[in-house]
């Protein structure tokens, strides 16, 4: 269930006025001089580039498991965060020398790829850590919606905070699109509205006895030290319990697992707020 999928339709509006030619603040890179300084002197001249507070405090208490992973989303909300960009040469032209020489080049978005394959956007809460990981690339500072915003319009599926630091927590598809809404975020496996959508989705087949959720095993994450904390992973995101009656052979139960998953593909509510999932089966 990690497939791309497509964006609902108040995503699509408010990504029509993010534009390529601008960067993830909304500010033209036309006559712009990214040779001097880092961004944050731009939209941010008072910006320190560190941590901001709430986001410093929300980290430091999902690192002690005193936070659930939706405190560490809701803290960005709001705040300021820096995204990398780098020069992409666009144009080249062979000297009279017979030598290459650079014309013209294009300031892109980092994007790295995840376990599983999908694109995902890198961003920090400090520039230090960002010139840390990527010592070519340079610091744009946005508003966490706007960059929440870019990374969808640029085909994002997750959004990667601070990658190489000490603690790196990842928003999972339904974050990332919350907070490019300007929403807050409930995680699947605690999300009321999904288990609605799961007990209707298993509700449809007499073969299905009962049907629970709980966090997937791809929900958590590890720290620098090996401690593993209650959020930030990659996914999988959800896990589905499945009561099947008993007596089913295989081709009954094949045929039943099949029909569900259809049913949950169908679904709105499992379609925008479930990132991934895994289904296990037990006796009913």
């Amino acid at each position: 269930m990690s497939e791309p999928r497509e964006l609902p339709a108040h995503i699509q509006a408010q990504l029509a006025s993010a534009g390529r030619e601008t960067d993830t603040g909304g500010q033209p890179w036309e006559g712009r001089d990214l040779g001097e300084g880092t961004s944050h002197t731009h939209g941010y001249p008072d910006d320190d580039g560190r941590t901001p507070a709430p986001v410093a405090e929300a980290l430091e208490k999902f690192a002690r498991a005193e936070l659930p992973e939706e405190g560490v989303v809701a803290a960005l909300a709001g705040t300021r965060l820096f995204a990398p960009i780098l020069a992409e040469v666009s144009r080249t032209e062979l000297t009279e020398d017979g030598l290459v020489s650079d014309k013209e080049a294009d300031m892109s978005l980092v994007s790295i790829s995840a376990p599983d394959g999908r694109k995902a956007l890198p961003v920090f809460t400090r520039v230090d850590a960002l010139t840390d990981w990527h010592p070519q690339a340079r610091p744009v500072a946005a508003d966490a919606r706007k960059t929440a915003l870019a990374a969808v319009e640029d085909g994002n599926q997750l959004m990667v905070v601070n990658p190489g630091a000490e603690l790196t927590f990842v928003l999972r598809r339904p974050a990332l699109w919350a907070l490019a809404k300007g929403e807050q975020w409930l995680p699947s496996y605690s999300d009321p509205r999904v288990q609605a959508a799961l007990e209707a989705c298993a509700a449809a087949d007499p073969l299905i006895a009962s049907v629970g959720m709980t966090p997937g095993r791809g929900v958590a994450s590890r720290d620098a030290e090996g401690r593993m904390l209650p959020g930030g992973g990659p996914g999988p995101e959800l896990s589905i319990e499945l009561g099947v009656r008993p007596g089913l052979d295989r081709a009954a139960l094949d045929a039943a697992v099949t029909a569900f998953q259809e049913r949950l593909r169908a679904d709105d509510v499992v379609a925008e707020r479930v990132d991934s999932m895994e289904l296990r089966l037990r006796p009913a």
